[in-house]
């Protein structure tokens, strides 16, 4: 189950990454050009916010499946000793949490404004947040 699941949570990060790549310098795009916010604005800032938390579910679920899981009783704080363990029993889970929580909040931001630049303005700035601390806390050596 570990290995199946940390193949979708590396491919699904494709997804995300590409996805909230676009949502963001789309809501830019719009932003500076003064567009009105139109249905695929909408759903491409959707397809980011769902594919986030699809894959924050995936990774809530590889988290307590995964062998680094184990090094809590093992190691208990000494994981914070240890920068590898530390990056995937701490960093790694928190941070992106944290981005989730950024993208979940541009969303509902972006819901109640009522002009367009200020919907652009929402999503570029609290997506564009949660993507960067997406891209801080991947594991580059080991994602494929």
């Amino acid at each position: 189950m570990y290995a199946i699941l940390k193949t979708v949570h590396s491919y699904w990060a494709y997804l995300v990454l590409i996805t909230l790549i676009l949502a963001v310098l789309n809501a830019f795009r719009g932003r500076f050009s003064n567009q009105e916010f139109a249905q695929k604005d909408l759903r491409l800032s959707l397809f980011g916010l769902i594919f986030s938390h699809i894959q924050l579910l995936i990774g809530l679920l590889l988290y307590f499946v995964s062998p680094w899981f184990d090094q809590w009783s093992a190691l208990g704080m000494g994981v914070m000793k240890n920068a590898e363990s530390r990056l995937y029993l701490v960093e790694h889970p928190i941070t992106n949490i944290l981005a989730i929580i950024f993208i979940t909040v541009g969303w509902s931001l972006h819901k109640r404004q009522a002009t367009s630049t200020k919907k652009f303005s929402r999503i570029a700035v609290f997506y564009g947040l949660g993507l960067l601390l997406l891209l801080s806390r991947i594991p580059w050596d080991s994602w494929i």
